[in-house]
């Protein structure tokens, strides 16, 4: 999938939603713990009710991993699922990889020739030769971070450079535009630093953003957009735990559906505000 075909989902379907699959067996409702595999039973719950809402979904690796074996099996079924049952829909591995050539090339077939992920997030810290094995692949993104919406950001991704002036994270965004093209980078930039998305925007005017953040971290989607939405929207506003845990009882899947169309209804707006639909 390429930048137009992204946007012309996000134009078909008025919204520009990603769903985390954030799945917490600490956190689904209860009678899903008596089936047979109480992850993959969630998750196809929550696709079913939201799927005509969203036009991407992201699972969080640890949520799986952290269930060993098991846990990569329900990833799977949740990938397979979407795939046959939503094909238009985008699906990023957010896995945050990264690591010298030979094992991100590694990393790069687990995700895109076994998974078959549409994308997955990649940390920078390494540098071209890290993130290179992901580009290989035709029709695959890398989503690398950039600004990302946690506490600790502040620790290295603001330091300045003596000669250049630039902060570490929009060293990452300019140096980075050498490796991949808009249809094959885009950049995780988190909403709680919604203000930085102009000058995000200054750096990467064309490529589509990752914002994580919005919900229940507090991130504005108003605001998002206002600094943050190009010509072809350029954004994919992911929302977690604010839609997949709107409710734990029975009702669960049609809560998070309610919760999902709410925010739906307000990038609808955005986006006929901006003349995109």
């Amino acid at each position: 999938m390429n930048a137009d075909q992204l946007f012309e989902q996000i134009r078909k379907k008025r919204s520009f939603l990603c769903v985390g699959l954030d799945t917490d067996m600490q956190k689904i409702p209860k009678f899903l713990l008596d089936t047979t595999d109480p992850i993959f039973n969630f998750n196809k719950q929550i696709i079913d009710a939201t799927a005509d809402l969203a036009v991407a979904y992201k699972p969080n690796l640890a949520f799986y991993e952290s269930h060993g074996v098991e846990g990569w099996k329900s990833l799977e079924k949740t990938v397979n699922y979407i795939r046959s049952n939503h094909p238009e829909i985008f699906i990023i591995a957010d896995a945050k990889r990264g690591d010298i050539g030979n094992t991100s090339t590694m990393y790069a077939r687990a995700f895109f020739d076994v998974m078959d992920f549409d994308a997955v997030t990649v940390a920078p810290y390494m540098g071209e030769d890290s993130v290179k094995p992901f580009m290989t692949y035709l029709d695959k993104w890398v989503v690398l971070l950039a600004l990302t919406s946690n506490k600790g950001a502040f620790d290295f991704q603001f330091k300045k450079d003596t000669e250049s002036g630039d902060m570490l994270f929009e060293t990452v965004l300019k140096t980075s535009q050498q490796w991949g093209t808009t249809d094959s980078m885009m950049y995780v930039v988190g909403a709680t630093k919604a203000e930085k998305l102009t000058e995000v925007r200054e750096i990467v005017p064309d490529h589509f953003l990752l914002v994580p953040g919005v919900g229940a971290q507090g991130g504005s989607l108003q605001e998002v957009a206002k600094y943050g939405m190009n010509e072809k929207c350029g954004l994919l506003v992911n929302s977690s735990r604010g839609i997949i845990y709107a409710s734990t009882d029975e009702d669960f899947a049609d809560r998070a559906r309610q919760e999902a169309e709410a925010v739906q209804v307000e990038m609808e707006e955005l986006l006929l505000e901006a003349e995109l639909v």
